[in-house]
């Protein structure tokens, strides 16, 4: 029996939109041996070296150390015109190697998972006559970028209520919209239960009562990661911290500096790593940025998220899910952040009405409701 053959479109702006695809791809994979052709195409493989550093290492510095301008960068494209000109430009740079990948294999179908990925898609489509079912995964859960729907005539899988009446608002109808909960790797849907997590505990060095707090960011760290870990080694409780740095090498050496300075053997620091799932999971408390992959790894954890960053307004959407929900808590200020962990530890009441609240929630991972969605898809 033929493989039926699906293309995974991607940029390598942020995990944000890789990690969902990954999950997808997994899911197929282990449900369906043997019947699925699956390939994860970055968009920008044949880019020129300068526009394609510009694209991916400049998204990612902006995030990091000029926020600012990414938020300016991003409120202009609420400008239709400089919105358009964007697109052209990064489909006049990816087209041409999209246009020879569909030719040469004829995917069955296309998932899109950026916004500068689908205008080539179907353009290529068009101009060749070329029948291809194409699904375009909005991956900003509740604020999505503008760009996402530039080409309301699309069929869109997205994550949340609040941004199907978004879409209503801009004139796409409910037929071309699906929503499903979140897509998250499958271990997700599987946690350790009491037994693993008091061994993986023992195995990262904390007994029985230890509460740990997690410093987490993205795979630049975490914003402000230098004044919080600051802040909390002079101020905070004596709690354990683990602090994930990611490619921040600057961070990491500065807190490895502070710790030993300190005498701090109960603050462990890591760089890039692969075990992020089992430090949230023997964490309690769990300080961080609010992409929308991160936060949401952290209440299917059922952690606490203390959210001390965000990029206006993509993420805003995530913060605001968070706090009038009552799952979590923003608070930009690091000077402030000792305070509310004292509260937290020293108030077992206070502390479970956020756990409690994430449970209410009935958090489900959705990335076997849209993978079948895909699978069904015609």
């Amino acid at each position: 029996m033929k493989k039926e053959k699906i293309f995974f479109l991607y940029l390598k702006t942020g995990g944000g939109h890789l990690a969902p695809a990954r999950s997808i791809i997994k899911y197929l994979a282990n449900k369906y041996p043997g019947q699925y052709d699956l390939e994860l195409i970055n968009s920008a493989e044949e880019m020129i070296g300068f526009f394609r550093y510009s694209l991916e290492d400049g998204y990612r510095i902006l995030q990091s150390s000029a926020k600012w301008y990414y938020e300016f960068l991003y409120f202009t494209n609420k400008f239709r015109l400089i919105a358009y000109w964007n697109r052209s430009i990064l489909n006049f740079l990816t087209k041409s190697y999209l246009e020879k990948r569909i030719l040469a294999e004829k995917p069955d179908k296309i998932v899109v998972f950026h916004f500068f990925c689908y205008q080539p898609v179907f353009e290529i489509l068009r101009k060749y006559n070329l029948n291809i079912p194409v699904v375009t995964v909005v991956t900003d859960p509740y604020t999505a970028h503008p760009l996402w729907f530039l080409r309301p005539k699309q069929n869109f899988v997205l994550f949340s209520e609040r941004l199907r009446e978004h879409c209503n608002k801009l004139g796409i109808p409910d037929s071309s919209l699906s929503v499903f909960p979140f897509i998250l790797d499958e271990k997700f849907s599987n946690p350790p239960g009491k037994t693993d997590v008091q061994t993986l505990r023992q195995r990262y060095g904390l007994n029985e009562h230890d509460k740990m707090i997690l410093v987490l960011g993205g795979g630049d760290g975490i914003p402000k990661g230098y004044s919080l870990m600051k802040t909390l080694i002079a101020n905070g409780p004596r709690q354990p911290i683990a602090i994930v740095c990611g490619r921040n090498k600057k961070l990491f050496d500065q807190c490895t500096e502070m710790v030993k300075e300190a005498g701090r053997t109960d603050i462990k620091i890591y760089g890039y790593v692969d075990f992020v799932f089992d430090l949230l999971h023997i964490s309690d408390v769990v300080i961080t940025k609010c992409g929308a992959s991160t936060f949401m790894e952290i209440i299917h954890s059922k952690k606490i998220p203390i959210i001390i960053d965000y990029l206006w307004e993509q993420e805003k959407g995530n913060v605001e899910y968070l706090v009038k929900n009552g799952m979590g808590i923003y608070e930009p200020d690091v000077s402030r952040i000792p305070a509310i962990l004292d509260k937290l530890f020293s108030d077992k009441k206070y502390f479970e009405s956020y756990i409690q609240k994430i449970e209410e929630a009935k958090l489900v991972n959705g990335t076997a409701q849209v993978a079948e969605h895909i699978r069904n898809f015609k």
